[in-house]
């Protein structure tokens, strides 16, 4: 028997509202069959993978928005990072990663993958447990109580050309050997709250013959893969000069590239890598607020839709925690640069909020490598209920709500979070943040004043 059920008016299942006459039973945190429950709410949905984030970079949010003497790009956004990333110890990155957790649950995330390049201490000195930095974030996911993929990054060189890496990078090195033993000794940590992956950092910094080692390891075999790629056109430009091919071109040439990859901003394609990458069933993951951000440019997501694509969302950088932010500025971004409107709804009626849900959770889900994204039998029990005392929701019934959940404002919506058969957020309200603020607060002062 489970050992709670709830019932609410509507849940979002296989891509649709179902009347809840059914309940949902919650068993070991796991969603069982049952037939009634308490009521907790009209709509109640999925919880939201956010599919890409780098946890430290949420401390210096907003503090890279002066200009500088020349134009501005991702590239002078990056030493702003690299400077700041120098200061961040174990307990900063533990503090700061706690409070944004907190943040995306309490936004309808429950479950993140973390793309995590900060390995040493300052210089690139290894700490004693050269898993350190890996797990703060571990413990940071479990105080918030949101799920993992943690992705430890291999990242070996500052370019395509094989440059070695800046003082200012030493943090984020390692060889295979390194890296291979780091996965070893994170691999025994995984339960139904964290699963296990592995990230290329980009192909500028990772050589080919690395990159094949790696995937060939045993350990390395079945796990979810990450890269980012083709954000910016200088490294389409350098990738040309130096491969002979564009980043994502060169990537499907000479890797498997699978369900279980996630190509991250994939910003800059041609008509023909949109077409084989939406058919190699690897996942976009898009970070429009980031993406929009750093001035990075639009992805192609009407063809790759129509091509067969599968798409997710991530916060990044975390200038923005918000998964209906993140969907809302990727509609109305394609909105922009095509002079149409409803941009994700591919046929006629379709709604674009509830295409834009499903879509991002599909591809969430896969990215995240986990069993989760689905209000079903066995799925880990993960829930969002939408609060339908707001005013926004006045007067909107099922085919309107995800609509005016993305669109119609900035009004917090996600009233409570379940996560794993715990519920994490009642009334809007984290049972750890103010503890966990004033954490985070202490340890931005402190690297304020370093």
């Amino acid at each position: 028997m489970p050992h709670a059920a709830f019932n609410a008016d509507f849940f979002w299942q296989d891509g649709a509202w179902r009347a809840g006459e059914a309940a949902l039973g919650v068993t070991a945190g796991r969603f069982a069959t049952t037939t009634r429950g308490e009521r907790i709410g009209r709509f109640v949905l999925p919880g939201m993978p956010n599919l890409h984030s780098h946890a430290f970079q949420r401390a210096m949010a907003g503090l890279a928005e002066r200009r500088g003497p020349g134009e501005d790009s991702f590239w002078t956004w990056r030493e702003t990072m690299y400077a700041f990333a120098e200061a961040v110890d174990p307990d900063d990155l533990k503090a700061i990663a706690t409070q944004l957790y907190v943040e995306m649950v309490k936004a309808g995330y429950t479950q993140v993958c973390e793309f995590h390049y900060l390995h040493h201490g300052p210089r690139g000195v290894p700490y004693a447990d050269p898993a350190t930095m890996s797990l703060a974030l571990i413990e940071a996911a479990k105080e918030a109580g949101i799920g993992l993929t943690l992705l430890p990054v291999l990242y070996m060189t500052g370019g395509f050309d094989g440059r070695p890496l800046t003082e200012r990078q030493q943090r984020f090195r390692h060889d295979v050997g390194g890296f291979v033993r780091l996965l070893e000794r994170l691999a025994p940590l995984q339960d139904d709250m964290f699963t296990l992956g592995i990230a290329l950092h980009s192909l500028r910094a990772v050589p080919e013959d690395a990159m094949r080692a790696l995937l060939a390891t045993g350990i390395a075999k079945d796990l979810p893969v990450h890269i980012h790629i083709a954000e910016q056109i200088g490294e389409v430009q350098d990738c040309l000069s130096v491969r002979g091919a564009r980043p994502v071109e060169w990537l499907l040439d000479h890797a498997d590239v699978d369900a279980r990859w996630t190509l991250v901003h994939a910003t800059h394609l041609t008509a023909h890598e949109t077409d084989r990458l939406a058919k190699s069933g690897a996942v976009a993951g898009l970070c429009p607020t980031t993406e929009a951000n750093l001035g990075d440019g639009l992805f192609p997501l009407a063809p790759f839709i129509d091509a067969g694509g599968t798409f997710g969302v991530g916060s990044d950088s975390h200038i923005s925690v918000s998964p209906v932010e993140e969907l809302r500025w990727l509609e109305y971004g394609q909105r922009l640069v095509t002079r149409h409107r409803n941009v994700a709804a591919r046929v006629p009626e379709e709604s674009v909020g509830t295409a834009l849900w499903q879509r991002a959770l599909d591809g969430g889900t896969r990215a995240a490598g986990a069993d989760i994204g689905r209000l079903l039998e066995g799925a880990r029990a993960d829930l969002l209920v939408l609060d339908d005392a707001s005013p926004l929701l006045a007067a909107r019934d099922e085919a309107d709500v995800i609509d005016s959940f993305l669109f119609a404002g900035n009004t917090p919506l996600v009233r409570d979070v379940m996560v794993g058969g715990q519920w994490r957020v009642r009334d809007f309200a984290h049972a750890g943040e103010e503890a966990i603020a004033r954490a985070y607060r202490g340890v931005v002062e402190k690297l304020a004043a370093a």
